[in-house]
């Protein structure tokens, strides 16, 4: 039962990174009342490497309207490359312009900093973002709940949102609340849901001429290297797998002598035809060495907290997904909040009407969120020649995919991408494919319609591989390999 509102609406939200200030952006339109708080000192640290917005992350940018300011970042890629351990090219195609023909927009690939300063410097209110409110604990109470940071000072409001990453200090105060309300209801199997089967030395340097402008991935057996190059930039990510999976209570702590060791212990590998990696490392301008944790929980809310983004879901960045599927459930949350809203202006949602909106986010996300996981760790493994048939996927069956193919199963993906309900688009994009929430009749050729009925059919791709197919089609998964 909803009572008159004494006060906005408020939601306090924890975590100024990539779905933290979407979530801002959103809520400015929807003129929720809210605030972010931030740990560090920086709306735009110079850490990590880089980020890529698809075309269905390509839209919330257009919303927020920092679709332009993004595209001025980077230059459109030309190909889509894959190598052998040597370096020599076995597949080279322009995805890139198949997913343009297809959503009408660009792949867009950048330095994660550059990327959260448009974020950032796009925001209609920056006030809305605090910095240096490192968050010590979350209470709730009957009226609402209560942010408590290490400075002193506190935040309150009617809901909080941790988008603070994959080890979210929201996620630990909620799993705390929920033992004491409802023991049992957090596993310890799902406690461990974040698990780590690959480790990641990634880094970004000049930009290489003998690498052109391209995306691409190096196979190895049980690694591999993904090498987006840009004429100024290179990003570059070497993925290894760990003799034995663990979870975040295991983790290592690494080092940058350990970043160091790895970095040795790859430094003869040829990344193309011209370069080996160990040059890539002495140019670099920064590395890290990390855990890639993956795994999608069960519980993405309780009581008045709810997780967002990498909190709640962590994949593989082989696909760059990530940033995209962050954004994506941020833009579902504020649709379903700012219903609500609109629905009920002058009462505030009671806590057990703000439960069914975050259950109906959680239900309506959740299936969505493990079908990118299981397609970004497929390609993952592929790209490392991760068992025997990873190694043939990657060998007899990437190499004679056509260049539609690929854009066509990347579409499976993009096309429903969530987009804000409340905003209008800009002017119509010509495209070849429609997105999920679109109503009008689509135009599609009769090619098109019969590779349709064809994808429909599951026809498989070779048919020397017919135990491939058969465990492929298990998975749900398709031969597609792209790159961050």
């Amino acid at each position: 039962m909803s009572e008159p509102a004494k006060k906005p609406f408020r939601v306090v939200v924890v975590g100024a990174g990539v779905t933290g200030l979407a979530a801002s952006h959103g809520f400015q339109k929807a003129g929720i009342d809210h605030v972010v708080l931030e740990k560090g000192s920086d709306a735009a640290p110079n850490l990590g490497t880089s980020i890529a917005i698809y075309p269905h992350g390509s839209r919330l940018l257009e919303q927020f309207g920092c679709l332009e300011a993004a595209e001025a970042t980077t230059a459109p890629y030309k190909r889509y490359v894959n190598r052998m351990p040597d370096g020599k090219i076995v597949a080279d195609n322009d995805l890139w312009k198949v997913v343009r023909e297809n959503h009408g927009y660009e792949f867009l690939l950048m330095e994660r900093r550059i990327f959260l300063e448009v974020l950032y410097d796009g925001l209609p209110d920056k006030s809305r973002i605090l910095m240096n409110k490192s968050v010590k604990s979350v209470q709730e109470d009957e009226e609402g709940v209560e942010v408590f940071c290490d400075d002193g000072t506190s935040e309150r409001g009617d809901l909080v949102i941790g988008c603070d990453g994959v080890h979210s200090k929201v996620r630990q105060t909620m799993w705390e609340n929920a033992a004491k309300l409802e023991p049992g209801l957090i596993t310890a199997s799902e406690k461990k849901t974040m698990t780590t089967t690959w480790n990641c030395l990634l880094g970004m340097g000049p930009g290489e001429p003998d690498l052109g402008h391209e995306v691409g991935a190096v196979h190895n057996d049980r690694y591999s290297f993904l090498i987006s190059a840009q004429p100024d930039k290179t990003y570059w990510f070497v993925f290894m797998r760990v003799d034995k999976p663990y979870s975040t209570y295991k983790r290592p702590r690494y080092t940058e002598k350990d970043a160091e060791a790895a970095a040795a212990s790859m430094a003869e590998h040829p990344i193309s035809g011209t370069k080996v990696f160990g040059e890539l490392w002495k140019n670099r301008w920064r590395s890290v060495l990390v855990d890639i944790e993956e795994g999608v929980l069960d519980h993405w809310h309780f009581g008045r907290s709810v997780l967002v983004g990498d909190a709640a879901h962590k994949i593989t960045p082989n696909i760059a997904l990530g940033g995209n599927t962050g954004m994506e459930s941020i833009a579902l949350l504020t649709n379903l909040l700012n219903r609500e809203m609109q629905a009920r202006p002058e009462v505030k949602p009671s806590k057990d009407r703000l439960d069914a909106l975050c259950q109906e986010y959680q239900e309506k996300q959740i299936p969505r969120t493990r079908k990118i996981m299981k397609f970004a760790n497929l390609i993952t493994r592929v790209q490392a020649w991760d068992g025997f048939w990873m190694k043939m996927m990657a060998l007899w069956v990437v190499p004679f995919q056509s260049e539609k193919k690929l854009g066509h199963d990347l579409a499976e993906i993009i096309k429903g991408g969530v987009k804000l309900d409340f905003v209008p688009i800009g002017e119509y994009k010509e495209k070849k494919i429609l997105w999920d929430d679109e109503a009008q009749p689509e135009k599609i050729t009769s090619g098109e319609r019969v590779w349709s009925l064809v994808k429909q059919a599951q026809v498989p791709m070779l048919g020397l591989f017919v135990a491939l197919s058969s465990a492929l089609w298990l998975m749900g998964g398709r031969a597609l390999l792209v790159g961050q």
